[in-house]
């Protein structure tokens, strides 16, 4: 029993560690960006969206590398599911969110080929150097297209974002040490946190006698998915309703895409079955959810949340059953 209690207590220190880590990261590199000339809503959609998916591109890089592949893919799932259900779901019930017409038509659509893109790739139940190259060639094309989209939006979310990075502290004009110093510190608290994370996941899937898909899904993925919600609460708290959904939808793009890819060129990530016939499908409906919800007014109500919420849910029981 003493021993259970020290896995849970490493499992949730690497949590907290992770946690700070990914948000020195973010604050150091955002305002590394914003002093090169970097437009915020260059630094908002990619800078901001990579630094809150750094913790998991941590642990499942970590768990591949120490051959706990089944906690690589639970966790890169069970995020995505906890963004799009919880995070979503939640940051709505707390102030409904205003959205864009373009987050319908331009980055759900991308998040959505994306996620299927992952079918023909697993097929063979496993994911290669070859196959993590090709999600790595998507994230450069989804990169690029976002750089040259910037010019194509509106005022509104231009200066949206502008005032998130500014209220962030995150608009320094001078290269500054510290900056660097916070980006060291972070990636070094990341590296730190997801081994005690792995380390202390594995022992408690170990002693529980639960797959390490289902500790990735569950605990892992909440714990790792912290500063996509901390991120996105901010947002709506300051009306910056663009951001907080921008925010979730580019961190599933890049959970998918820099993550898999990244952790598959590391060491190549073998796929269970049920992977392609339950987690994935169940990522799918709980995303497709977001299309009627976002164009039903270009907002999420508190009710349309609470239905997130209910999904998010309902897919955990059903993959935990």
């Amino acid at each position: 029993m003493a021993g259970l209690t020290l896995d849970v207590l490493l499992l949730v220190l690497g949590i907290g560690v992770l946690y700070f880590g990914a948000e020195w990261l973010v604050r150091g590199a955002a305002r590394l960006a914003g002093s090169i000339g970097v437009s915020p809503m260059v630094v908002g959609l990619t800078v901001v969206s990579f630094g809150t998916s750094a913790p998991e591109l941590v642990v499942c890089t970590v768990a591949a590398w120490g051959g706990n592949p089944d906690l690589a893919i639970g966790n890169v799932m069970g995020s995505n599911l906890a963004n799009i259900g919880l995070i979503l779901g939640l940051t709505s019930i707390v102030r409904p969110l205003e959205v864009q017409s373009r987050v319908v038509w331009r980055e759900m659509p991308i998040m959505m080929l994306v996620t299927v893109a992952i079918y023909p790739l697993a097929w063979d139940l496993e994911l290669t150097a070859g196959d993590g190259v090709i999600l790595l060639l998507i994230l450069a094309s989804y990169l690029l297209f976002v750089f040259q989209s910037v010019g194509s939006e509106t005022p509104e979310v231009l200066v949206e974002y502008e005032d998130f990075i500014e209220a962030a502290g995150e608009t320094e004009s001078r290269l500054r040490t510290g900056d660097v110093g916070l980006v060291l510190a972070g990636s070094a608290a990341l590296v730190l946190g997801g081994y005690c994370i792995v380390e202390g996941a594995v022992q408690v899937a170990s002693a529980l006698g639960i797959s390490q898909v289902v500790i990735g899904l569950t605990v892992v993925a909440v714990g790792t998915s912290l500063p996509e919600l901390a991120t996105s609460l901010v947002a709506a708290a300051r009306r910056e309703s663009d951001i907080a959904v921008g925010n979730v939808i580019g961190s599933n793009i890049f959970n998918l895409a820099a993550i898999l890819g990244t952790a598959s060129v590391v060491e190549t990530i073998p796929i269970q079955p049920t992977v392609l016939t339950e987690e994935m499908p169940a990522l799918l409906i709980v995303s497709a959810l977001l299309f009627p919800v976002l164009r039903s007014g270009w907002r999420i109500r508190r009710w349309e949340g609470t239905i997130l919420v209910a999904a998010y849910i309902g897919a955990g029981i059903f993959l935990l059953r």
